[in-house]
């Protein structure tokens, strides 16, 4: 390891001292890092920055801060394992600023999040205009999260839902028996209830229009619920004579009406596709007591500068700022009034909220998110959006002393966005504050004083640290890959622009902050979508353009698991059309980071299709044929072949009350997953358990004699995913690896051609040396006859684009339109182009 000389880094508070440290990839290393500095932990993706920085640095910080704690209080805590390390000296009291969504709950807003919306409610409690006649509210009264504040009618949701005989009865010419009433289940229990019918009487094949409106009403909105003898398959006349001759039934079945079922199904199912499901039969209208501002008509009479306050939380950040300086330097003419009237409290009331508030929104808008209203639910938030509003948040907040670690803070940021983070980040140091970054951005890593290079490889062949010392020291390292990229010119080479077989050409796009938009994309080429954060990057192409093709082909588009289908509005619905181009189309591919799975029983294998052919593999073996073992036994999801102690999870929890509850290898199968006798099975001196344990590096050797399974190995190799081990759970992928998982199982099937290939910001958590893998992958893809559409801030990617369309100039309602667009060289000169300065420089090797 190379570590530069302390006495090369000016600091008077010391060092953080790391001994041993040997969490997941780490080889014992060990490490001095500087305080009251901006340290970068920087190397290839999967290389052990991460390691380092959260899992030891921030883990013990963590741990350290808890012992001081009660045990009592310890429990309310997420606490960390123990990370593996033998010492740790030096070290402040650490917060963490990771990547990471927000809460689903679609209540959590970037109100909630940055405190703001306490202060507007304290504010329209104690100086804001009250009708004559009206007593005063307290702030819980502006919250539609309260008993005290939520409208009444639609409980604090802003819309009301209901169902119809329409909305459930679809084609009132079927019988019951062919399922005219849709909103009931199907399979098994729709069958159920069209039994219990039976015997109630009711005449299940008859026309649904033919039956009487007493008996549609009570079927489909009753609230009983009787429980009566079910004879399957029976018919009404012998339903009636079974239960004349006390016949045993086939079960006792119980009643539920279609709107009950449909009511119950959505407020229960943890299923977001049964959620969907019922879902379509809901009919959603604006609340007409509160018009959708989700408040208590006395709450939303209270005006302040003539808003309410769900007019104000609409509004974005930067024009909130300009209404509440005025009153922050007590200009307004409302502040005059006030003191005039002799209302002195509210008048200095105003000032104060009005000072903290715009101290509090200048920070976010240095940060490039002025764009966004407070009204604005998280979960609609990107990774990088949410960790700048906490980072906000902690700038105002004025703590010194502390260790803030930030988990790629520069994700998602156009580089002009980039330079107003780092601005912000030299506050907090300034403040007497030390930070470590996990960051790939080389502008970020440019900005350090301190830089700690994890590799030189991932996974194995990573874990050492290769420098740690200034900036300019990291350019003798010749094992760096950093390096390259920070110090030699010639690290980028250009290409031939390939040109356009065709336009997909589409008009008058309206969603979010596009109006009436018209966009043409090339076919057949590279397209690289760019603009400042908040320009309508993903507006136009992961939304409008995804759905409008996808309505095209007959897609359906897959539901996310966060989203709350009551907190849907009609505000994102896309007006607009495809007028040209689709006849080139045959398919529609969206490589999105969203988790390849939820839970630790999908992995890497069996995500790919990898695994079934490992399967197939284990079953063709002499011995597994002898035990007429099928591909089925070597599942560790299938009852015959798991371990049944764990059930096929490799470890059992053990609870520590005041501890974090620690995960055991399970007792029984070690950790392997699976039952002694599947495990005798071996192919090549290996069992199924030594194979998922393998790295994909490490099986691309093993299976070199079976072309199905080295093919999908070596492609996971090309987008850098070689050190993944094949049984790594989803759980543990971050997006980008999820978004490269998706993309290599894509590439799998590259021989058909004609397809849209749609990639929002692939290059999230990649090392430049990655984001070469890629774009060759994306290459790939476009000489196979596709088209590839990328939202991207990575100027290496858009460099290396056939046509760039630029979106801004600014964000929220000053984006929206296309200010540029072309080939690389030609976007580089762009006039309006927030783009176009940091595009040129980098085509120029500055």
């Amino acid at each position: 390891m190379n570590q530069e000389r302390h006495t090369d880094y000016k600091t008077d508070t010391g060092f953080v001292h790391v001994r041993g440290a040997r969490e997941h990839n780490l080889k014992n290393v060990d490490l001095d890092i500087p305080r009251d500095a901006l340290v970068v932990f920087t190397g290839v993706s999967g290389s052990g920055k991460s390691s380092l920085a959260f899992g030891t640095l921030y883990a013990e910080a963590q741990r350290r801060y808890l012992e001081s704690v009660s045990p009592y209080a310890r429990r309310l805590f997420h606490q960390m394992p123990v990370p593996e390390v033998d010492e740790v000296d030096g070290l402040p009291p650490a917060v963490a600023l990771q990547q990471q969504r927000g809460g689903t709950s679609t209540r959590s807003s970037v109100g909630s999040v940055t405190t703001l919306s306490n202060l507007l409610r304290m504010l329209y409690s104690r100086a804001g205009d009250y009708p004559r006649g009206q007593s005063i509210l307290y702030a819980e009264s502006f919250s539609p999260n309260t008993p005290e504040g939520a409208c009444p009618q639609c409980h604090g949701l802003g819309r009301i839902y209901d169902v119809t005989e329409d909305s459930m009865v679809p084609d009132k010419s079927l019988t019951i028996r062919e399922r005219a009433i849709a909103a009931w289940p199907t399979a098994w229990q729709g069958q159920n209830l069209r039994d219990i019918l039976t015997t109630l009487g009711y005449d299940v094949d008859q026309p649904w229009q033919k039956l009487s409106k007493k008996e549609r009403d009570w079927i489909l909105f009753t609230e009983e619920q009787p429980t009566v003898p079910v004879y399957a398959g029976f018919t009404r006349e012998e339903v009636q004579r079974a239960i004349k001759r006390k016949m045993e039934p086939s079960y006792m079945g119980t009643f539920m009406s279609a709107r009950r079922y449909v009511r119950h199904t959505f407020a229960n199912t943890q299923s977001a596709l049964m959620k969907k499901r019922v879902s379509q039969f809901m009919l959603s209208t604006e609340c007409p007591t509160c018009k959708g501002k989700r408040l208590r008509p006395e709450s939303l009479s209270i005006k302040f500068a003539g808003y309410d306050i769900t007019e104000l939380s609409r509004l974005p950040l930067i024009k909130l700022q300009s209404i509440f300086s005025s009153y922050a330097n007590g200009t307004a003419k409302a502040m005059a009034k006030m003191k005039a009237d002799d209302h002195q409290e509210r008048a200095i009331v105003a000032q104060r909220i009005a000072q903290d508030f715009t101290g509090r929104v200048r920070v976010l808008l240095e940060l490039g998110l002025g764009y966004l209203t407070l009204e604005r639910s998280t979960p609609t938030l990107s990774p990088g959006e949410l960790q700048r509003l906490r980072l906000a948040t902690q700038v105002r907040s004025n703590l010194f002393g502390v260790v803030y670690v930030l988990d790629e803070p520069s994700a998602g940021l156009h580089p002009a966005d980039t330079e107003a983070l780092l601005s912000a980040l030299d506050k907090l140091k300034a403040s007497g504050n030390t930070l470590f970054v996990v960051e790939h951005e080389i502008d970020v890593i440019r900005h350090a004083d301190w830089v700690v290079d994890v590799g030189p490889d991932a996974g194995e062949k990573g874990g050492q640290i290769l420098y740690s010392g200034p900036f300019r020291g990291l350019e003798k390292i010749q094992t760096s890959k950093t390096r390259h990229f920070l110090f030699d010119s010639d690290s980028f080479k250009k290409h031939t622009v390939r040109q356009p077989k065709g336009w997909l050409r589409l008009s008058g796009v309206s969603r979010n902050n596009l109006h009436n938009l018209d966009a043409a994309f090339p076919l057949g080429v590279l397209t690289s979508v760019t603009g400042i954060s908040g320009s309508g990057k993903s507006s136009l192409v992961s939304q409008a353009l995804v759905e409008l093709v996808a309505e095209h082909l007959g897609h359906e588009l897959k539901v996310e698991e966060e989203t709350d289908m009551l907190q849907e509005t009609d505000l994102i619905t896309t007006s607009g059309r495809i007028k040209e181009g689709l006849e080139n189309i045959k398919r529609l591919v969206q490589v999105d980071q969203k988790p390849i799975g939820r839970t630790p029983r999908s992995n890497l294998a069996t995500y790919t299709g990898l695994f079934d052919h490992v399967r197939k593999i284990f079953a063709a073996t002499k011995l597994a044929k002898s035990r007429h073992y099928d591909a089925g036994r070597f599942s560790f999801n299938v009852g015959k072949g798991r371990c049944e102690n764990c059930e096929g999870e490799g470890f059992v929890m053990v609870e520590l009350l005041f501890l974090p509850s620690v995960y055991a290898p399970c007792p029984v199968c070690q950790g392997t997953r699976y039952n002694a006798k599947t495990l005798e099975v071996k192919y090549r001196e290996k069992n199924i358990a030594d194979v998922l344990g393998m790295t994909v590096d490490e099986a691309f050797a093993f299976f070199d004699e079976e072309p199905a399974v080295s093919r999908s190995l070596q492609v996971l190799q090309e987008v850098g995913l070689g050190y993944l081990r094949l049984g790594q759970p989803a759980t543990e992928l971050s997006g980008g690896e999820a978004q490269r998982i998706k993309l290599a199982t894509e590439l799998q099937r590259v021989g058909r051609g004609n397809t849209l290939y749609i990639l929002d910001e692939p290059t999230t958590g990649l090392h430049p040396s990655d984001v070469e893998k890629l774009v060759t992958q994306l290459d790939k893809l476009v000489d196979a006859g596709n088209t590839v559409i990328v939202v991207e801030h990575d100027m290496r990617v858009i460099a290396g684009s056939d046509w760039i369309l630029d979106i801004g100039p600014g964000a929220g309602e000053e984006g929206g339109r296309i200010v540029a667009t072309g080939t690389p060289e030609a976007v580089a000169k762009a006039k309006d182009s927030r783009t176009a300065p940091y595009l040129d420089r980098f085509l120029k090797g500055e």
